[in-house]
């Protein structure tokens, strides 16, 4: 039986120091790594969030999630991660999509798939081997790790998939954890792979999983709500939810989001994440890691645009109270306690 690794997003809605000091407690509760969502209308730069969290831990996994290729140049960005790299040395990696919140609070429009695919090879081109050639300019960095730091690219949807498979070191899926769902997520990976005649097998996979906690009425209240005023919560931060959801055998039917009767609700938490007691959250999490024998997560705590700067106190507490202990028994942790 393999390990499992476990990250959790935790986003910019406090101070730094505060943030660096919540990162302690993240690692104290048995969790692997952070991702830190790189909005900059925040005030606070996630880099320098993880910058300052890698002063303060020893061996989480650092790296922002997501950085967009909008509004930091490939070189910029690269920089940032090699930086992040030296203080936090083997846990740093940058982690990329076309962009959300950051590109849309700056008035910008998404990038395209194909410059997103030539942002993240300019980017392993830097990283890795210190050169890359970006817009018909030839870009250097200098003082890079031995190592290098990998290049991951967030995708929801077939076609980013399917980019991911060609151009990157390895891919963030949000694709619920359905095995029929994850299994046609992974054959678009394999796709891309192949179309670019790499290895799928050296694609590094990270899931996603929304992570909800509550009782069966507070849980179905996840698939039934609004992120914001127009997108229902199904929807956020895209509507491939629907796809993958679909592959699972499972149609959501258009109308009003809150009109979802309970065993539907009840399938669509089941198919697409941790939702339930902490005690249900670990056996589902055991249970997926048995069903799609993965090595890597992202918990990605249920929130709403109003909660969405929230700390995940709540869900950090249960994972070190009874999610690790539980996995630690399976003998899924990576590490001691």
């Amino acid at each position: 039986m393999t390990g499992l690794q476990v990250d959790i997003r935790v986003p910019v809605g406090r101070p730094l120091p505060e943030l660096a000091e919540f990162a302690t407690e993240v690692e104290a509760a048995g969790l692997d790594g952070i991702g830190v969502p790189d909005h900059h209308h925040t005030g606070r730069d996630a880099y320098l969030v993880l910058a300052a969290m890698a002063q303060r831990t020893e061996r989480l996994s650092l790296y922002p999630a997501t950085s967009n290729v909008v509004t930091r140049h490939p070189l910029v960005s690269a920089a940032l991660t090699n930086s992040l790299d030296e203080l936090a040395p083997g846990r740093a990696m940058i982690t990329v999509a076309p962009g959300f919140l950051s590109v849309e609070k700056a008035g910008e429009p998404k990038a395209r798939r194909a410059r997103l695919g030539e942002v993240v090879l300019a980017l392993r081109g830097l990283l890795g081997e210190g050169a890359a050639t970006f817009d018909g300019h030839d870009l250097e960095l200098f003082h890079r790790p031995e190592s290098g730091s990998r290049v991951v690219v967030l995708a929801s949807g077939p076609k980013l998939l399917e980019l991911a498979g060609e151009v990157a070191d390895g891919v963030m899926m949000l694709v619920g954890l359905d095995p029929r769902s994850v299994e046609a997520a992974r054959r678009h990976v394999r796709i891309g792979a192949e179309r670019a005649g790499r290895d799928p097998s050296s694609i590094e996979e990270i899931l996603i999983v929304p992570f909800g906690l509550g009782d069966a009425d507070t849980v179905r209240a996840w698939p039934r709500g609004w992120f914001r005023p127009g997108q229902p919560w199904l929807r956020y931060p895209s509507a491939s939810n629907l796809t993958w959801l679909k592959e699972a055998g499972i149609e959501v039917p258009d109308g009003p989001p809150e009109d979802l009767d309970d065993e539907l609700a009840d399938r669509i938490c089941t198919a697409y994440g941790l939702f339930g007691t902490a005690e249900q959250c670990a056996d589902r999490l055991i249970r997926a890691h048995d069903e799609l024998g993965m090595s890597r997560v992202f918990l990605f705590p249920a929130h709403t645009w109003a909660t969405t700067y929230d700390l995940p106190r709540a869900e950090v507490d249960a994972f070190g109270r009874t999610i690790a202990p539980a996995l630690r028994a399976a003998g899924l942790s990576i590490h001691r306690p």
